[in-house]
């Protein structure tokens, strides 16, 4: 990745500052583009707002970090670029480029993978709900299944028998034990039944005779590494089990959820944790819109809830985060979670999303009317809606950088309100207060940095017939900036 160093701001753009500041990490590449206001401009009139624009070289750096944390531990590996993260096409052939697979979870993503360049080696299908062309389309290519049920196991076996071919598969498993609590998931065979069932129904002569079991896979819905460790210990002896048993099973995916930061500064992120309550609990709150607590609430005078956001400031994080999930050390073997897989000669597979798209994205979108509501509060309405910048959180808490036409001579600080394109009420693009310079100008932009990883298309939708994003794909030449180095992405070709 390029270096997070911040180039020095000109006075054509500013990060907004709202009353608690959250400043995002940003790369050079950014504010590149930040500066050259004639490039950002063509590529807005010529693709329509927002854009969304995805830097390769970036990506590329993502994934060479995590192969050198486990080849640090000389671990065989997998990497998988969890595909639902991020839709667009180019990131899926870099992904390929950069030596490792790509994770899919519907059929249209499992066909397009393999159009791009995938295979029985590079690919998996995940997809919580599986169907039979997507099994289909999985067995005659080689790719393994990662089955969560019994059904599943039935269609499976069903599509193998019509098509004669075995099926590569994995089992999903949940329900470990982590300090006497057994952890709840919706999806996976339960850890305590998984060993008997794939022992009476799986193998030759038993019901399920064409499924070929290689691995276990899990996804904890937390971000401790205390929960991954504890459950990959368990699943190491129940790949020993099976592996007992005569089945050969060869790689554990402990899936994705790998904390990222996005953050430069823990204090700000403390200090904002802690003002947001203040604020929720003496009813004197002016740091979101129309005194969103964002998961806090006040109930008989007591504050409760809690922030309904993704953490944005983490100190272990990527590298870090596996490095603690490997280093935990088994009290009945006295052996790090590492060794156990070394010993057990065991392939650790992981999943990312998030993680693997840090600095990769950025969403630009036009001003198109700046207006005082009823409370005397500035909205600015930008050429986009909620959708093109929505996850499962109550907010995107990162600033946002305003990039104007021309200089700003003075200060004429404003507090401003972004609002997108739905006829909705909630339709705010930031629930926070953010203060600019000066109040933007009709047609001039505003950024929204590290978007690419399920903030761009996860939620998107073409309600009002609006048309999807444009995502433009950036490979970071050394020349001169230029309108002509963003291809779009739809014009990348399938073969």
């Amino acid at each position: 990745m390029e270096e997070q160093k911040i180039m020095i701001e000109q006075k054509m753009y500013y990060k907004g500052k709202p009353k608690n500041e959250l400043k995002p990490i940003t790369s050079n590449w950014m504010h590149e583009l930040f500066n050259d206001h004639a490039v950002l401009r063509g590529l807005v009139e010529r693709y329509g707002s927002p854009i969304n624009v995805h830097h390769l070289p970036s990506f590329n750096q993502n994934c060479e970090s995590y192969k050198q944390v486990f080849e640090s531990y000389g671990l065989k590996y997998r990497i998988f670029y969890a595909r639902k993260a991020n839709k667009s096409k180019g990131l899926v052939k870099q992904a390929f480029a950069s030596g490792i697979g790509v994770d899919t979870a519907s059929f249209k993503e499992l066909e397009q993978s393999l159009s791009l360049g995938g295979n029985a080696e590079n690919l998996v299908l995940t997809a919580a709900i599986k169907t039979e062309p997507q099994i289909e389309l999985a067995i005659n290519n080689g790719v393994p299944i990662i089955l969560d049920n019994e059904d599943e196991c039935r269609l499976t076996q069903a599509v193998a028998t019509k098509l004669n071919k075995k099926a590569n598969v994995g089992f999903r498993i949940s329900g470990f034990e982590v300090d006497g609590e057994k952890l709840y998931s919706r999806f996976g065979f339960d850890v305590d039944e998984v060993v008997d069932f794939i022992g009476s129904y799986v193998g030759e002569g038993k019901t399920f005779d064409l499924l070929e079991v290689t691995g276990l896979h899990f996804h904890l819905d937390s971000y401790s590494t205390y929960q991954r460790s504890v459950s990959l210990i368990a699943s190491i002896k129940i790949v020993s089990t099976l592996k007992e048993k005569g089945y050969p099973v060869s790689f554990i995916d402990i899936g994705g959820g790998i904390l990222m930061n996005y953050l430069e500064d823990e204090n700000e992120w403390t200090s904002f944790n802690k003002n947001l309550k203040e604020a929720v609990l003496t009813q004197h709150n002016d740091i979101t819109f129309n005194d969103n607590g964002l998961g806090f609430r006040l109930e008989d005078g007591e504050l409760r809830g809690k922030l309904n956001t993704y953490p944005f400031f983490n100190k272990i994080n990527k590298g870090s985060f596996i490095g603690e999930v490997l280093d935990f050390i088994d009290d009945a073997s006295g052996s790090s979670v590492a060794s156990l897989l070394l010993q057990n000669e065991i392939e650790i597979r992981i999943e990312p999303g998030r993680s693997l798209l840090d600095q990769v994205g950025m969403t630009v979108a036009k001003v198109i009317h700046r207006k005082k509501d009823a409370k005397g509060q500035w909205l600015v309405g930008l050429e986009m809606n909620m959708s093109q910048m929505m996850s499962s959180s109550a907010d995107f808490l990162l600033d946002p950088y305003m990039l104007y036409s021309e200089e700003v001579k003075e200060d004429e600080s404003v507090d401003v309100f972004f609002t997108g394109a739905y006829c909705l009420e909630r339709d705010v693009l930031l629930k926070r207060k953010i203060t600019l310079p000066r109040l933007p100008a009709i047609g001039e932009y505003v950024a929204f940095v590290n978007t690419a990883g399920y903030m761009m298309h996860f939620f998107e939708t073409e309600a009002h017939l609006f048309e999807l994003s444009t995502n433009l794909i950036f490979t970071g030449a050394n020349e001169k900036l230029s309108f002509f180095q963003f291809i779009d992405d739809k014009k990348i070709v399938l073969e």
